[in-house]
């Protein structure tokens, strides 16, 4: 059972802090992640938010899918599962002169 929620089109200058509080509004937030993009260390303008139990999560997409926070209109969805991303990185390649 998916409890976590994808929250996109976060303004830049939202907070960990500001999705828990605003989730918190409709249930128990087991856990709230803004993503950052780790090359400028600002919000990529998502994160995910975990709720405690199926209907809090019912109530969190019926509630604030559409609302606004700090002048963005939320966008929030069932989050899906996660893609195992292929190959691994090896560095520079060595050319052969």
């Amino acid at each position: 059972m998916n409890l976590k929620l994808y929250v996109g089109n976060l303004p830049v200058g939202a907070s960990e802090d500001d999705l828990k509080r605003l989730f918190s509004e409709v249930g128990e937030v087991r856990s709230a992640k803004v993503v950052i993009d780790p090359y400028t260390g600002r919000s990529r303008g998502f994160g995910f938010v975990e709720m405690g139990s199926r209907p809090e999560v019912e109530k969190a997409l019926s509630q604030l899918n559409g609302k606004i926070l700090i002048d963005r209109t939320l966008v929030v969805n069932e989050a899906r599962p996660q893609k195992k991303r292929g190959g691994e990185f090896r560095g520079r390649r060595e050319r052969n002169r």
